[in-house]
């Protein structure tokens, strides 16, 4: 059985608008966190016994706050405890900014091999008002410098739906990241979360129905430039996707290291690390929880119809019984007549312009 693992890294040099995962500006404890991952690594090494690591991921925060060589280091701990044999893809989440051509050069030395670089826009004013330390000239730049270094394998993520930012502007940071020739792009849709720099300023996002044509034109260009739509809110080059994100979408195994990191053990079993600093250091941190069958059948439709390749009949009926899937077939049959949902042998899935309404089909089912 495949696996991965997911290594949380709290500290960023600034703390922007929109973000709503757990993070410190502070690097005072930087060091014994790490120090701590290394040991946690150890201790529930077990929980993958008998599996074969596939991707690892370093995300944040800004991972890109550490050496290459701490980050080494947390890698040949892995390798010590894992079987690393097989593992495809090693993924630095990266600020354009922290990619200096000595600092890529080292990512490469450890055993980094894709980059996932939160650029975030092309546009120097929708950049300020994120409250990011780049320029939309560095986010370039440091793409190129990373294509020197040898890196051939860069994800890049966009943020739409920013009041006051027009359709035009949209499709300009959209060609940008299309003319880097980059191998992926995420673009998520800018929410507002209460406990963010922009939820505490009251700040909003763009009328819905521009925000649908910001969708549409996003899909446009990227189609256009031969990328493939395969989830919601991702797009790849051919045999490009993310092979670290499709694995949870396919509810394979995934151990979470570091505060506020999740794990899934691949049955029923969710386990989570408090977002404290504190409690982490403390060794306490490890919350978790039983998934009914009736959750995991929920979650699993909710995940798969987020993909293009939507929810599979056989794995399905595989997995939680004819009923389910009669129960699941039962409820699509609408959608289907009405081309929300299309149905290719034993797979149903979201058409692309039906994602738009993704949310509030899927709610039909529970």
């Amino acid at each position: 059985m495949n696996s991965s693992l997911y290594i949380h890294i709290p500290f960023c040099k600034k703390l922007c608008g929109y973000c709503d995962f757990f993070k410190t500006m502070s690097l005072a404890h930087k060091g014994e966190v790490l120090r701590r991952i290394a040991e946690e690594m150890a201790e529930r090494a077990p929980m993958l016994e008998g599996t074969v690591l596939r991707t690892i991921y370093f995300g944040g925060g800004t991972p890109t706050v550490c050496t290459p060589e701490e980050l080494g280091s947390l890698l040949r701990t892995a390798e010590r405890l894992f079987d690393c044999s097989e593992v495809e893809e090693v993924t630095v989440e990266a600020n354009p900014d922290d990619l200096t051509e000595e600092y890529l050069e080292g990512l490469r030395g450890v055993g980094v091999n894709r980059l996932s670089i939160g650029i975030q826009s092309f546009r120097d004013e929708d950049l300020a008002f994120m409250n990011r330390r780049h320029s939309a000239r560095e986010a370039v730049e440091a793409v190129e410098r990373a294509r020197k270094a040898g890196f051939d394998n860069i994800s890049i993520d966009l943020i739409y739906g920013l009041e006051g930012v027009t359709l035009e502007q949209w499709r300009y940071s959209v060609e940008q990241a299309v003319a880097l020739g980059v191998e992926h792009i995420s673009a998520y849709h800018l929410t507002i979360e209460e406990n963010t720099l922009f939820g505490k300023r009251g700040v909003r996002t763009a009328p819905e129905e521009l925000s649908d044509k910001e969708y549409e034109v996003l899909c446009e260009v990227l189609r256009g430039a031969g990328y493939e739509h395969y989830e919601i809110s991702n797009f790849a080059l051919p045999s490009r996707r993310s092979k670290h994100n499709s694995a949870y979408w396919r509810g394979t195994p995934y151990l979470g290291l570091g505060p506020g990191a999740h794990s899934f053990d691949g049955k029923w079993t969710r386990s989570w690390n408090l977002p404290s600093i504190k409690t982490y250091l403390e060794g306490d941190s490890l919350e978790s929880e039983t998934l009914s069958s009736s959750e995991r059948y929920e979650e699993t439709v909710m995940v798969s119809l987020r993909t293009s390749e939507g929810v599979d009949l056989t794995q399905l009926e595989a997995q939680f019984g004819p009923a389910k899937r009669a129960e699941f077939e039962a409820i699509s049959k609408e959608f289907l007549t009405r081309g929300i949902l299309t149905k290719n042998g034993e797979k149903i899935a979201f058409s692309e312009a039906s994602w738009l309404i993704s949310d509030s089909v899927i709610a039909e089912y529970f």
